[in-house]
């Protein structure tokens, strides 16, 4: 089982441990509701250093990332260093292997990439690099802390002084790179913060450093009910190989604009699209009683006309919420199959929150 550099922190501030992706991750530190409140109203902070970060360099870096990726990346050289662009990955019939964020640097691109996907990524990725002048270089030697919530910047800021003002200053999506730490203003939560990649070798220090200025550590249960909330997905839950970005709320990282550009899946997601996408995704409210959970049915005039694929408690809301899959017709209420009984619920536009307020 791997362990991050982080496992001591973890262990010192009685974390329980769960196996997640191979990792010993923590699940929480006591109360997962506790995590999820400090990052809506304060600032809370994950160890995400079982995801993966690939670095891309050479003279094919660029048409390499155009061919491999949903998104375009020439979009970024208009805004210059710094900017990151959220796309999917899709396999040649168009579903979804994962979703990743790449980044635009002063040596070329990086990637990040799901824990959960990295074989079949680093696989893929390396296949597909074979054709072009590229080079590929995974960073082990570099841990993730996202630090997250509405004073996430403040306290980072306090701790790096020499940074103030500059990190205030970054747009989301954008990152800056100080002493070999990489900052990046990009989250999992539907909050503020960032997500920093730091030495390994200076890792514990973060850590200790944002420990003794109140950050409270946050594990991966708080991590999914804020994820949630946002209306973000879950790879494996939401979407996957199986999946087209059409029917996960992914059409908008998939850049059709530049029509000489070829990238992997184009032609099976063109193809997809004109047949006529029968179901899309939505959010679902419970106001009664009863917990929302992943593969329940989403059921209207008793018939079965979509699937949950992933559902919680809304710590925010104190509602059950839920991401489903339903046919386009459907608008307004349903029902959902609950333990055989069949529950009201709304529909809605995702998502359920951003930045600490209900939005629908």
């Amino acid at each position: 089982m791997l362990k991050t550099v982080f496992y001591p922190a973890h262990i010192n501030a009685n974390a329980k441990i769960v196996e997640f992706c191979g990792w010993q991750m923590p699940i929480n530190y006591g109360s997962q509701i506790k995590e999820h409140e400090a990052v809506r109203t304060n600032v809370g902070m994950f160890d995400v250093s079982h995801m993966v970060i690939t670095d891309i360099h050479g003279a094919d870096a660029k048409a390499f990332l155009q061919y491999l990726i949903s998104n375009d990346v020439a979009k970024l050289e208009k805004f210059g260093v710094g900017k990151a662009l959220y796309s999917g990955m899709l396999n040649h019939d168009g579903g979804v292997i994962d979703d990743l964020i790449v980044y635009y640097t002063d040596f070329g691109y990086r990637l990040v990439t799901n824990a959960g996907t990295y074989v079949k990524d680093i696989a893929w990725i390396k296949e597909q690099a074979s054709k072009f002048k590229v080079e590929l270089k995974e960073r082990k030697d570099l841990a993730i802390l996202a630090v997250q919530g509405p004073n996430a910047i403040n306290i980072i800021s306090k701790i790096k002084p020499h940074l103030d003002g500059k990190l205030a200053s970054l747009k989301p999506f954008s990152s800056l790179e100080d002493n070999g730490t990489f900052y990046a203003r990009t989250g999992y939560t539907g909050e503020d913060g960032l997500e920093i990649m730091v030495p390994v070798a200076e890792a514990l220090n973060l850590w200790q450093q944002l420990y003794q200025s109140g950050v409270v550590p946050c594990g991966l249960g708080a991590r999914d009910t804020l994820r949630l909330e946002a209306g973000m997905n879950l790879y494996g839950h939401d979407m996957d190989e199986a999946i087209s970005p059409s029917l996960c709320n992914m059409d908008w990282v998939v850049d059709l604009k530049d029509g000489s550009r070829d990238f992997i899946g184009k032609d099976a997601y063109i193809k997809f699209n004109a047949s006529g996408v029968k179901s899309h995704q939505v959010g679902l409210v419970m106001d009664g009683r009863g917990v929302l959970r992943e593969g329940q049915k989403v059921v209207v005039n008793n018939q079965e006309v979509g699937v949950i694929t992933s559902g919680t408690f809304s710590p925010t809301l104190k509602v059950s919420i839920a991401i489903a899959r339903v046919e386009k017709q459907v608008t307004g209420s349903a029902s959902v199959d609950v333990r055989g009984n069949l529950e009201p619920v709304r529909i809605i536009k995702l998502p359920f929150v951003r930045n600490g307020k209900q939005v629908f």
